[in-house]
């Protein structure tokens, strides 16, 4: 896969598309989100004119400082929230995201339920699984799955799929392939796994969005 006269982007579409097409997958079933976060609209323009269209952001304030502007010049930019989300920061999610892959707790379930009806304005969700059972990282225990789905459809809130970001230094395939069992036993079919060390791997074990930060902006700062 070493073509040097491909942009980032190019090369990890071209990445994307390798790894499908082993898996036996089509490439245009995998949603590339570009991460853009820390990045200001001047390193995100090129990627927006070069086709990219799905960019993702870790914080809602930071989100509110650069991306209206850019969405208004280019409209059919689509905005995922993938960080954790505070629940007095739902509205103000609601109202800038097209996607969230960030909802793990009851707590957030009701914020969330709440601010769309307020809102008039369902934004499709992701539930965000503690795949490593890690105490530091944000995440729906996985016993907790099934309890917080039925909360959170119950609440009116689409839930689309799940989402993991498996342990550190550690192989991520199995936690993949968790993640994809724990979603089909709850009748999910959207899978937002992988970023830029290991979303190759995400897309063989049946990623559907994968999320790539390093690998199209570089290393930050």
């Amino acid at each position: 896969m070493d073509q040097p006269d491909l942009t980032p982007l190019e090369h990890v579409r071209a990445r994307i598309a390798h790894a499908a097409t082993i898996a036996g997958r089509k490439a245009e079933d995998v949603e590339l989100i570009a991460i853009s976060k820390t990045h200001p609209p001047e390193q995100i323009l090129p990627l927006i004119e070069q086709g990219q269209r799905v960019f993702g952001e870790n914080r809602v304030q930071e989100a509110q400082g650069k991306w209206p502007a850019l969405i208004e010049a280019h409209p059919d930019v689509k905005l995922h929230l993938v960080g954790q989300l505070q629940s007095n920061k739902a509205e103000d999610a609601v109202a800038l995201f097209d996607c969230i892959h960030s909802l793990d707790r009851p707590s957030l379930v009701s914020a969330l339920g709440k601010a769309m009806d307020k809102a008039g304005k369902q934004v499709p969700c992701f539930v965000q699984v503690n795949i490593g059972a890690e105490e530091q990282k944000g995440g729906c225990p996985i016993a907790d799955v099934p309890a917080l789905l039925a909360s959170a459809r119950e609440a009116g809130i689409p839930v689309v799929g799940l989402m993991c970001v498996p342990p550190a230094d550690i192989e991520a395939a199995p936690f993949f392939a968790l993640l994809a069992k724990i979603a089909a036993d709850n009748g999910l079919d959207q899978l937002s796994m992988g970023m830029s060390g290991d979303f190759e791997t995400a897309v063989m074990l049946g990623a559907t969005h994968v999320r790539v930060g390093s690998a199209l902006f570089g290393a930050r700062d």
